[in-house]
């Protein structure tokens, strides 16, 4: 009998006006589950916080595997952008002329305009890990680690730097992507280069 009712309720419904049957959905929707399903959560990284919001940007984090560096305020993601590495991106620095970026922590200590490379912020490599390591392996630990623009090249435009790898150690952007960088990274900021 229950069976015969659903199927005389299906019936009656399909050949009910489309007004009739919208509200009946309807209904249906708006039901709550007997299960609530929480919403999907995004990376930090798909929603960043719009800077003009921001505080002061405190740590920069560089994310050498996904060539990302990230501007981060009290643990928030502000901004990303990509980045180039050196000509060998796997591993960390070892040994000058190794053409490796360094892994560790770092602070942004001071900044100049270059004739080669726009702007660039230097990086206080090597720290006392680094240097103990060369001293150990009998070698220079190398200097000069900054983060820089692109060069401005007729024969290489800017796009070709950013889709490559191409620096001898050091951390590239686009030159747009660097006046922003240097506008908002202060002296003193707490740099992390990550694998």
């Amino acid at each position: 009998m229950r069976t015969l009712f659903a199927v005389f309720a299906v019936l009656a419904l399909l050949s009910a006006p489309w007004p009739a049957m919208a509200a009946f959905t309807e209904t249906i929707i708006t039901r709550p589950l007997a299960k609530p399903v929480p919403p999907p959560t995004a990376p930090p990284q798909a929603a960043p916080v719009p800077l003009k919001s921001h505080g002061l940007i405190d740590k920069v984090v560089v994310i050498k595997s996904s060539r990302q560096l990230q501007l981060m305020s009290a643990g928030v993601l502000m901004k990303s952008y990509r980045v180039s590495l050196g000509k060998q991106p796997r591993g960390a620095k070892e040994r000058e002329g190794d053409r490796r970026t360094p892994e560790g922590l770092y602070w942004v200590d001071w900044r100049k305009t270059s004739d080669k490379f726009n702007l660039a912020m230097h990086i206080s490599y090597p720290n006392a890990a680094d240097l103990a390591r060369a001293q150990r392996d009998g070698v220079k630990p190398g200097s000069m680690i900054m983060i820089h623009g692109t060069p401005i090249n007729e024969e290489y435009p800017e796009w070709y730097f950013a889709s490559l790898d191409w620096t001898d150690g050091c951390i590239a952007m686009t030159n747009s992507d660097m006046r922003e960088v240097w506008g908002l990274v202060k002296d003193g900021t707490l740099i992390e280069i990550k694998p």
